[in-house]
């Protein structure tokens, strides 16, 4: 896990070693293990270490094969074992024991096609010298990032947007800071809320020629739905899910520093941390431990649920709770830290338990990040899980998910019409947001709106959608920058491959049964967590203690001092907006004081 970056001159002029160290070591912290370059005519790759296999100076970056080949690379290949055989006996030999060497036999093997044999989170740049090509790959589901920037005099690279920033101007994209704003979506599409920065999506390579300075993006990967899986009873199906679920944890145990995990007291986090203490004793008698990020307010704490998963599973258990003091000391930290707008300040939380981490030094963490997406976890699915019963089981259907939610009557009919009807809800959210001026809500991008509805009428087109542009794009943004800020590498089993399709493939009734979500999860992992963590109905999320936390009046002296919400929006019509809004005027004055954006 670390940092990358990478300067192309176009002019065709050596890069300076002081450009690329420039901008590698903004991110030190991502990689504070080593730094390493690499120069050759008008191309410099930088790399900063974050070493978790082979720790050996062998593994340092950028590392060569057969001086053919120069990869700077950010992830981890989890089955990169597996792949090592198989290329030793096709007459491969190695001098590490690193997952990056073995990128580079299998791009000698496979060439682009390699990426296929990966299990695992990536973001690497291989220059091939002998095709004159950078051949840049993003993971399937763009766990790591690659944000790159193009103009007539460079083509560069990097895992964080603040490296690029001096190539640029340091505007806004006015068109994503709106629909960040209205409609609380992010990072689904290339765009960025930096002019001229742009991000390589999930599943994609980019070959850029270093001849020409021409380049091509292309996608590689697309989630399969695997159609006999719909097939198979529900006691098969929990048994096969609990299967590909060890096997997911058991790959991402694979480390050679300590690895602990997140735990909210939900029910992803508790299965993963179960299943992680079981494979863990297996290794060693040490007991595996959990972190959990506590509220201070009593409504959205989840702290007893935690306790019951510490017990039974017999974890080490660090516990920290952020005071409405810390919350406003780290607050600037984490803008910084995200470097863009970001959704909330369950953030911060997040932060929080990664920073804990840090010190107690643990290097890597397991998280729960998709499987509420992969198994339809939130009570927003219902509709589209209505939508799909025949009329004489809407009904019971109706019934039995206002019994086994935390959803009245009322609050379901409302989620049904709130989601599945486009002009309805942009007309709530401009309503709600009257106080922007007319040309800019112009720039609300009202056909996502519709697509989002429509993609209700099928769950499985509407998971697919929120893997790849709605939902799950800023969640892993996040989890990212704030574990990396802290030099931790966090890795998402809810997030292998294999595990994503086959949950996606499953049969719709097992993922919500009578009423309740996850249904599958649920079965699957009954025996290994407490039956009150499995049941659980009161799905509260990793939520901040807002209320604690946000003042409106101190809060708004910032807001009304921000230019480009001046520019945007009439201020003097924001009286008393929702937690969620006032949220994000902060935040965008935040950030635009902090990069010292402008309009």
């Amino acid at each position: 896990m670390c940092g990358i970056a990478g300067i192309v001159d176009k002019s065709f002029n050596p890069v300076s070693k002081s450009l690329i160290s420039g901008i590698t070591n903004k991110v030190a912290y991502r990689g504070p293990d080593a730094e390493g370059y690499y120069f050759n005519d008008n191309l410099s790759l930088g790399h900063r270490r974050l070493s978790i296999i082979d720790l050996s100076k062998l593994g340092e970056q950028p590392m060569n094969w057969e001086d053919d080949y120069i990869i700077v690379f950010n992830g981890e290949i989890y089955n990169y074992i597996e792949i090592k055989k198989e290329l030793i006996s096709a007459g491969y030999t190695f001098k590490t024991s690193s997952d990056t060497e073995v990128i580079l036999a299998a791009y000698d093997k496979w060439g682009q096609e390699c990426i296929h044999k990966f299990n695992g989170m990536w973001a690497f740049c291989i220059y091939d010298k002998i095709k004159s090509i950078l051949f840049c790959s993003r993971d399937r589901f763009g766990i790591k990032p690659f944000y790159y920037f193009n103009s007539r005099v460079y083509f560069a690279f990097g895992s964080e947007i603040q490296q690029l920033l001096q190539f640029t101007k340091f505007k806004a994209n006015i068109k994503t800071l709106i629909n960040y704003l209205v409609l609380s979506v992010e990072n689904y599409s290339e765009e960025t809320f930096f002019q001229d920065i742009k991000e390589l999506p999930s599943s994609h390579n980019l070959i850029y020629n270093i001849k020409n300075n021409v380049f091509k993006i292309e996608r590689y990967y697309t989630i399969k739905i695997h159609s006999n899986l719909t097939k198979l009873p529900l006691e098969e199906t929990a048994n096969l899910y609990l299967s590909q679920l060890n096997s997911s944890v058991s790959y991402r145990l694979r480390s050679d520093v300590k690895v602990g995990t997140c735990l909210s007291g939900g029910l992803d986090s508790s299965a993963i941390a179960a299943i992680a203490a079981l494979q863990h004793k297996n290794i060693t008698d040490d007991k595996f431990c959990a972190i959990t990020a506590q509220s201070t307010n009593p409504k959205n704490d989840e702290t007893d649920y935690a306790r019951q998963v510490v017990l039974n599973s017999d974890l080490e258990w660090i516990c920290t709770k952020p005071s409405v003091e810390e919350y406003k000391n780290y607050l600037p930290e984490v803008v910084r830290t995200q470097q863009e707008p970001f959704g909330g300040p369950s953030i911060m939380m997040q932060y929080f338990v990664f920073n804990i981490a840090k010190r107690h030094g643990i290097k890597v963490l397991l998280d729960g990040q998709g499987g509420d997406e992969s198994l339809l976890g939130y009570e927003r699915y219902y509709p589209a899980f209505l939508l799909s019963l025949p009329l004489s089981e809407k009904i019971k259907g109706f019934s039995s998910m206002v019994s086994n939610s935390r959803l009245s009557v009322k609050e379901l009919l409302a989620y049904h019409f709130y989601f599945t009807h486009a002009n309805l809800r942009i007309r709530r959210l401009l309503h709600n947001h009257s106080f922007i001026k007319p040309t800019y809500l112009d720039l609300v991008d009202r056909n996502l709106i519709r697509e989002i509805a429509h993609s209700y009428k099928d769950i499985k087109a509407m998971q697919i959608l929120e893997f790849t542009k709605t939902q799950l794009p800023p969640l892993l943004k996040y989890e990212d920058k704030n574990s990396m800020r802290n030099s931790i590498e966090s890795r998402l089993p809810f997030l292998d491959y294999n595990l994503v399709e086959f949950s996606l493939s499953l049969n719709d009734n097992f993922k919500i049964m009578e009423g309740w979500t996850k249904y599958v999860l649920r079965k699957a992992v009954s025996k290994i967590i407490p039956i009150s963590i499995a049941w659980r109905k009161n799905k509260i999320g990793f939520e901040a203690p807002v209320n604690h936390w946000l003042n409106f009046q101190s809060d708004f002296e910032v807001i009304k001092n921000s230019n480009i919400l001046n520019q945007i929006a009439e201020i003097n019509k924001i009286k008393r907006p929702s937690s969620k809004i006032h949220w994000k005027l902060l935040n965008i004055a935040l950030w635009e004081k902090e990069f010292n954006v402008s309009a």
